[in-house]
């Protein structure tokens, strides 16, 4: 899709969007990998029934797309010992001197932070944290995030049960 700005008389800015449309071999190929990062072109290939070359073709494009971003894994995070999982919900307090963004980015870089996402609504940033306790936790909060400039009040909500997680 190409888009036309009309910037002044005769200045145009033109602005490509590029969205990249996936079949359904590439849909099923990205499932499999969600699933499991492991798998072995091969392993896919029999699995769907098409040629391991395809396979491999469509998820380094996919890699070059940057459809996908990064292989990863999924810890069992009680058996390395950090099992407590917490949410925060941050507001932000602006300043002249600090942005919104640049706040997410010093949070994002706390010891046990795992996500840092920017949202709508009564509150600005919403944080998931991950520790040995919630009175770990708790020391996070106090001690290391409420010293981060920019941040207001936080509530923070304790997790009892993860019925869904992915990467």
């Amino acid at each position: 899709m190409v888009i036309l700005l009309d910037v002044c008389k005769h200045l145009y800015i033109v602005i490509v969007i590029m969205i990249i449309m996936l079949d359904d071999k590439d849909e099923t190929i990205i499932k499999m990998l969600k699933s499991n990062s492991r798998l072995k072109t091969k392993e896919i290939s029999k699995k769907m029934g098409i040629p391991r070359t395809t396979v491999h073709h469509r998820i380094k494009k996919m890699i070059q797309d940057g459809i996908i971003k990064k292989f990863t894994v999924i810890p069992d995070y009680k058996k390395i010992g950090i099992p407590v999982t917490a949410f925060i919900l941050v507001s932000f307090l602006p300043t002249a001197d600090v942005k919104q963004r640049e706040v997410a980015q010093k949070i994002a870089e706390l010891e046990g932070v795992c996500e840092v996402h920017l949202i709508s609504g009564e509150w600005d940033i919403m944080i998931k944290v991950r520790s040995s306790s919630l009175e770990k936790i708790g020391e996070l909060v106090i001690d290391r995030l409420r010293e981060v400039k920019g941040v207001g009040k936080s509530v923070t909500c304790g997790c009892f049960f993860t019925t869904k997680e992915e990467p």
